[in-house]
């Protein structure tokens, strides 16, 4: 088969350097923004860092005046209004040292906020090492109340900036321009997860592959792989971000060029490895031999941060029965009065390790729901294992309230209490569900079931089967207390809104 490149709809790049161009450009969008300048950046990369800078000097300014009001009133001193002067310009200059500007992290949420939280750090330990060096009298009132309240609103702030720049991103505006680079199976699968979330801010403007994979079916001739004309289509596009799919051929040495090349031009180079559903805690990079090799630490599932989450678990659900204690009261009674029945409907489902346990929730069905359940299975609404109605008949009226807002799974914080369940984990499943796994489902039982997961807020029962499954593996393996914090404050507003729940 010819080598060579050819460009679907468009006139293919000139070849560089005498040689014939190596890949094939199939796919192209038409740009729907002004393309960006070489020589300067997007021009929402600087309207979003001076407005990240405006937030923080607020923040600072607010954080200063709180603290020095409080703790000296009306009558300050000039040695503290010099300090307060200083302190939210070294304030945007702790949050510059650790890359809170820089665009990478614009609008990626964990890394802009984890800039904030180490700057707050840094710059507390600054102060401290200032004042003891200089011998100043600093009220430790004033530094205790003044960078945490800085802190605080400037995550605010950015928080709220980064809203914004998602609601954007949604319109198509704000976004990096991307070329993939890789054969067809690799680089249709990078496309997809860059673009499944706009409010990352990737758009594919065009992919680029080797001529012999241009349908990405049968055998692929062997080929030299070089990036002259990789960077002519850079050029092409204008593009900001190239992206690199699992290409074995485009490696070494080759890969090194290419990143000098992009590097002049000013073009960010990443590298997909083809590891889904990993996070980034869990991957490391550790040079060996003069080689840079992904390690991958092995999934939490027992030890010291699971005693933690536990122990988290109980004190969370213990708290919430005694402050829930009157909604509990009144929803027992709102059921035992609205239908005939026990209060609690009791069943069997299948813990950590395939323990078996009975999961409590208060009952929002008519008493002879499960004699009645085998006349439905045709009409389901679920996924194909979990059976699931919208309008299932065997629902109370006050049953069906309560489901809408998930209040009748709070019975389950005994289950937490009595360590049968997590308040964050799995969808508990029941043993004929169980029986239908697949060798990879299985893994989710390496952990306890959860009240919440990355399941009810994501879609809950609008959720495929594998979209399930996905979900809930993703957890097992990327588990962390910061991960479960941010499942529950996202089950808030899933639970306010009642999507997906029936």
């Amino acid at each position: 088969m010819e080598q060579g490149a050819v460009v679907s709809g468009a006139e293919a790049p000139d070849a560089v350097d005498g040689r014939r161009p190596l890949w094939v450009l199939p796919h192209e969008v038409p740009a729907i923004v002004p393309l960006p300048s070489r020589s300067t950046e997007p021009r929402w990369v600087g309207v979003y860092r001076w407005a990240a800078v405006g937030g923080d000097l607020l923040a600072a300014m607010l954080g200063v005046s709180i603290a020095l009001l409080t703790r000296f009133g009306y009558h300050v001193g000039s040695g503290y209004l010099i300090v307060s002067s200083v302190l939210p310009l070294a304030w945007v200059g702790a949050v510059a040292m650790s890359k809170g500007y820089d665009p990478r992290y614009f609008g990626a949420g964990p890394d802009e906020f984890r800039s904030l939280l180490r700057s707050g750090v840094g710059l507390t330990a600054a102060v401290a090492m200032a004042a003891y060096v200089t011998k100043t009298e600093i009220a430790r009132g004033f530094v205790v109340l003044a960078i945490p309240v800085m802190v605080g609103s400037a995550l605010v702030l950015r928080y709220a900036l980064r809203k914004d720049l998602h609601r954007h991103r949604v319109r198509g505006r704000c976004m990096h321009r991307v070329l993939v680079v890789g054969r067809s199976g690799p680089a249709a699968t990078l496309c997809e997860h860059l673009e499944s979330r706009p409010t990352d801010g990737f758009r594919v403007v065009a992919t680029c592959r080797p001529r012999g994979d241009q349908h990405g079916t049968g055998p692929m001739p062997p080929e030299e792989l070089d990036e002259p004309d990789i960077l002519a289509a850079a050029d092409r596009h204008a593009v900001e971000v190239v992206a690199i799919a699992t290409e074995p051929e485009l490696a070494g040495q080759s890969l090194r060029r290419l990143s000098w090349a992009l590097e002049q031009r000013g073009i960010e180079l990443i590298v997909s490895p083809g590891i889904i559903e990993v996070a980034g805690p869990r991957i490391s990079v550790r040079p060996v031999a003069g080689l840079s090799l992904l390690h991958l630490e092995r999934p939490s599932v027992s030890g010291g941060p699971h005693l933690m989450k536990a122990v988290f678990d109980r004190i969370l659900a213990l708290g919430m029965i005694v402050l829930l204690a009157p909604v509990l009261i009144g929803l027992a009674v709102a059921v035992r009065l609205t239908s005939t029945g026990p209060v609690l409907f009791r069943q069997q489902r299948v813990g950590r390790g395939g323990a078996e346990f009975t999961m409590l929730k208060f009952r929002s069905m008519y008493a002879d729901a499960e004699q009645r359940l085998g006349d439905l299975y045709a009409l389901s609404d679920g996924n194909g294992v979990i059976f699931k109605m919208r309008d299932d008949p065997r629902m109370t009226p006050f049953g069906r309230w309560i489901r809408r807002f998930s209040l009748d799974e709070l019975p389950q914080l005994f289950n937490v209490l009595r360590g049968d369940m997590s308040l964050v984990g799995p969808r508990p499943p029941l043993s004929e569900e169980v029986a239908l796994y697949a060798a990879d489902d299985s893994r989710r039982m390496l952990v306890k079931p959860g009240i919440t997961g990355l399941w009810q807020v994501s879609g809950r029962s609008d959720l495929s089967w594998d979209e399930s499954v996905r979900l809930d593996l993703r957890y097992v393996d990327n588990w962390s207390m910061t991960l479960d914090l941010l499942i529950l404050w996202k089950t808030v507003r899933a639970v306010i809104y009642g999507a997906g729940a029936y």
